[in-house]
């Protein structure tokens, strides 16, 4: 391999980890997992590195003007933030059906400190998230990302990339996930609600009782007792998620 060669496959690599690394880097599953953010990043440019290896020689970058290379690098940063997108738009869905819980249940105050991220994150929301995490994994979802990533290579060769001319897609996906989301923690918010109407009806019948702390107790007990069973249920909705996340990201394009 010569110098010339060497260069290109090197410049190649590093534009291509634009594209692979901030999945890894950014999106969830990825991000639950407590592994450092330098790690997943070297990993994405691993996976890179073999894919720029499996390009033939016509494929690679040829140009190396600092203009050619800085579009190119924007191309390739916005083709990986789509797909980061879609990965938090699902999961972010999750969150937010989460917190409505969270606040339904009379913890609107609590959330947990997220030990991957640091940050804050809801109580039942976090359940959801680790759990459709689990299932992406059970259901091989990040061998289909990697194809998906590989495929992505064949229709969007390294800096053909365009910026999309519509965002129907993005928004029917956002509607259909956020339906999914709240489709998941139905029978909880169900449940709450009845909990709600008959603490209601019964603090008309005896208004010297505390409905507050009443409420907070009977809520808790319940949220125990359905959660588990909601999560437990809601397997296939999750499974129908993840599948819709990685079926809609070519579309996004």
């Amino acid at each position: 391999m010569t110098t010339t060669d060497l260069t290109r496959w090197a410049l190649t690599s590093l534009l291509l980890g634009l594209r692979v690394a901030p999945v890894f880097a950014m999106a969830p599953p990825f991000s639950l997992t407590r592994t450092p953010t330098s790690f997943r990043v070297f990993f994405g440019l691993g996976l890179a590195t073999l894919l720029a290896s499996s390009l033939p020689p016509s494929a690679r970058l040829s140009d190396f003007g600092l203009a050619h290379l800085v579009i190119v690098a924007a191309r390739e940063l916005m083709i990986g933030s789509i797909f980061v997108l879609a990965f938090q738009l699902t999961f972010g869905a999750l969150y937010l059906a989460g917190r409505t819980v969270d606040i339904q249940a009379g913890y609107g105050l609590a959330t947990l400190i997220d030990p991957t991220s640091q940050a804050q994150s809801p109580l039942v929301g976090s359940m959801l998230a680790y759990a459709a995490g689990a299932v992406f994994f059970a259901m091989d979802g990040h061998v289909s990302l990697l194809k998906l990533l590989a495929a992505s290579l064949e229709a969007i060769p390294l800096g053909a990339a365009r910026m999309p001319t519509t965002l129907a897609p993005l928004t029917n996906f956002m509607s259909v996930v956020f339906l999914i989301s709240f489709g998941v923690v139905a029978t909880a918010v169900l449940g709450l609600f009845l909990a709600d109407a008959a603490i209601a009806l019964l603090s008309r019948t005896l208004p010297q009782m505390n409905v507050l702390v009443l409420g907070l107790q009977v809520k808790s007990l319940l949220l125990l007792l359905v959660l588990p069973a909601t999560i437990g249920a809601c397997g296939a909705l999750m499974v129908r998620l993840m599948a819709l996340t990685l079926d809609t990201i070519p579309r996004l394009f």
